[in-house]
């Protein structure tokens, strides 16, 4: 069994989704694929299938019925990957703003430098984002910043979502009690990681947006980051989290 397996959610990600898995493939760390697909009408599950004959015992493909979040789709394959015994999970997107070339990195700071996590942080050594505009760098940055002074975390990018797991973090969290899907997912599993003194290490990386397909940030999830983290530290003062 590989010790790693990276999961990668998609929804309409035809564009990206042969790219991104050659691309990890392609890495001098071998890596296994999990590809989550929320049944997506453009054909991603079917290239992914097309490509399971090319890669048959490393590219993994779970098919849900319907687009239900990001954050469900994580927990779906977290728990796939627990019940087949990966070390080391991690979280990537399809679009490439993620560079696959630091899944060693990251991988490094959990197998030899001690980290639990290993978040690729796009704000531990300045603004490392690449093609975002304006408003939504200062939306991101400033969102870690409230995550911040909320929570009492010191992480610098609590919303990041590339990230590698040791799976005694994900073992440690009940994700049956995990509800939220965008931004506040992210934070709430840090922020679940964090309160059992779980190390965590940021790895700089450079964020580059997407090229190809659509974004799927929303207002709703907005929302709910602002929301969720005074509800996550609400049910932390009252030992509910």
């Amino acid at each position: 069994m590989n010790c790693g397996v990276v999961i990668i959610p998609t929804y309409n990600e035809i564009e990206n989704i042969e790219s991104i898995i050659r691309a990890v493939f392609s890495l001098h760390k071998s890596f296994h694929l999990l590809i989550v697909d929320d049944n997506s009408p453009d054909g991603t599950a079917t290239k992914v299938r097309e490509l399971q004959q090319e890669f048959p015992q490393s590219l993994f493909l779970e098919q849900r019925t319907k687009k239900a979040g990001l954050g469900t789709a994580y927990v779906h394959g977290f728990t796939w990957a627990l019940a087949k015994e990966y070390e080391f999970i991690f979280e990537m997107d399809a679009d490439f703003s993620h560079n696959p070339v630091d899944l060693e990195r990251l991988y490094e700071a959990c197998h030899f430098a001690g980290a639990d996590i290993a978040i690729g942080s796009r704000y531990v050594t300045g603004v490392n984002v690449v093609n975002w505009p304006l408003s939504r760098v200062l939306l991101s940055y400033f969102a870690s910043v409230y995550v911040r002074m909320i929570t009492g975390m010191k992480i610098m990018d609590a919303t990041a979502g590339f990230i590698c797991y040791n799976r005694k973090v994900l073992e440690s969290i009940n994700l049956k009690k995990i509800k939220f899907i965008g931004y506040a997912f992210q934070i709430e599993m840090k922020y679940r990681a964090f309160s059992k003194n779980f190390v965590i290490h940021e790895v700089p990386v450079i964020f580059t947006d997407r090229t190809k397909g659509q974004s799927k940030m929303s207002g709703s999830i907005i929302k709910e980051a602002i929301f969720g983290v005074l509800s996550l530290r609400i049910k932390k003062f009252f030992n509910r989290l």
